[in-house]
């Protein structure tokens, strides 16, 4: 079955408007260690358990706070409905932007489950004709009472060449 193209969804973005809730993604220790890894981060209070529990102030590993970050693009893609196999040729793009306003707001434990939660906040175009639209995210960590993340994300639609 194929997906909705993110331009005709993005259309339908209009501000105050929900654009959906992500499915849960469980965030693990490898996880973790993979994106100490990768970003060249030996951090102990992400990478090292046995640290964390007797020296972190978590009682434990925590995610990366860009790691947290960076499961925007997958969340937001769950949220819609929106796989990866639109052709940016036909199709156009999605841009990341930047980000408005970005707060990290509570730890994201090794073994705990979130998920992302996005409003339309403010649609526009911009001299370039490009679709710039204002998302309001928020990262909800399964049980807790405040979220791991909250920000406005700028993504600029982007379309195909003629």
């Amino acid at each position: 079955m194929s997906t909705p193209s993110l331009d005709r969804m993005s259309q339908g973005f209009t501000p105050g408007s929900p654009i959906g809730v992500s499915d849960w993604i469980l965030v693990t220790q490898e996880m973790i260690d993979a994106f100490g890894a990768v970003t060249l981060d030996p951090d102990r209070m992400h990478v090292d358990p046995r640290w964390a529990v007797a020296n972190g102030p978590f009682g434990g590993t925590i995610a990366f706070g860009f790691l947290t970050i960076a499961l925007l693009t997958r969340m937001f893609h769950t949220a819609t409905g929106q796989g990866w196999d639109a052709d940016p040729a036909i199709d156009g793009y999605m841009l990341n932007y930047g980000f408005d306003r970005l707060r990290l707001v509570s730890p994201i434990r090794a073994g705990t489950r979130v998920r992302g939660h996005f409003e339309t906040a403010d649609v526009r175009q911009d001299e370039k004709s490009r679709r710039i639209t204002a998302i309001d995210c928020e990262i909800e960590i399964e049980g807790a009472a405040r979220p791991a993340l909250v920000a406005r994300w700028l993504t600029a639609w982007v379309p195909p060449a003629a």
